[in-house]
């Protein structure tokens, strides 16, 4: 008797999102493998002087893991419960960014180098080995950035302006001194972002007393106002990490859970 098709579907999604099975396990480790293989010849393919049978081994190695990864990622469209929410997610972008630069290199051959956005995928590594407690800290890490981003938007914002002031200023006092690298604004707007930012590449310097008075001054102030963004998501992780944990979600990562569920289908957390 043929088994419905919602039971071969959830069995698929099983083994595609979770990893609390032991297909699910070696689907996931067989994934890593594959992109670990993917980056390595995206590796060797970028060596001069490599003989032309090489080459070819290593292109046909390519197409036939672009293949996998994009009916892997068809798979998981699919199965998935919520498929627009799947694919607006982190990890459906991240998916996405690792089956497109092959088709991309037809219009754009650079493009091919994006495949170390693949990368970005062995964070899957901490869910495979139950390493609960890191990507727990890094999904609220993510939730306080993001309820952060209005606040640093306003003191990049204030920065913006600040470094436009402080590099027109300096341009008024070192122009019309003679071999001053402060020749037109836009070089000394670049002087007062290297300086306030602490970077200093010395391309630039200021000749007179005043312009390095000031140049002083600039570089003090931009250690204050480094701590700045640290400060407004360090408040924010802590309500993050304040917060009750909701009905239905959760507790780690409070991603929705349904009741049935015996782990998280995000992280992997035993409910």
């Amino acid at each position: 008797m043929n088994k419905p098709k919602w039971l071969e579907k959830e069995r698929m999604r099983r083994v595609i999102f979770d990893s609390d099975t032991r297909a699910g396990r070696t689907f996931d480790i067989a994934l890593l493998i594959a992109i670990v293989l993917s980056l390595i010849v995206l590796f060797v393919e970028s060596m001069q002087g490599l003989p032309r049978t090489m080459k070819i081994a290593l292109g046909v190695l390519e197409i036939v893991l672009t293949v996998l990864f994009t009916i892997e990622y068809a798979a998981r469209i699919y199965c998935a419960e919520d498929r627009r929410k799947y694919i607006l997610s982190g990890w459906g972008i991240i998916d996405l960014l690792a089956v497109l630069p092959p088709y991309l290199t037809y219009f754009i051959p650079a493009a091919r180098y994006m495949l170390m956005l693949r990368s970005i995928r062995f964070l899957r590594i901490f869910r495979i080995f139950r390493l609960f407690s890191y990507i727990n800290e890094g999904h609220m890490l993510l939730r306080a950035l993001g309820r952060s981003m209005h606040k640093i938007a306003v003191y990049f914002l204030f920065v913006l302006v600040l470094v436009v002031c402080l590099g027109t200023l300096m341009f008024i006092i070192e122009s019309k001194q003679p071999g001053s690298h402060f020749t037109d604004i836009g070089s000394s707007i670049y002087w007062a972002v290297t300086t306030l930012s602490t970077v200093g590449y010395g391309d630039i310097t200021p000749v007179t007393s005043v312009g390095r008075m000031l140049s002083a001054f600039i570089m003090l102030l931009g250690y204050t106002l480094i701590a700045v963004p640290g400060g407004i998501v360090t408040a924010s992780f802590i309500n993050v990490t304040n917060e009750p944990v909701r009905e239905g979600h959760c507790p780690r990562c409070d991603a929705k859970v349904r009741k049935s569920d015996k782990f998280c289908s995000q992280c992997g957390e035993k409910l």
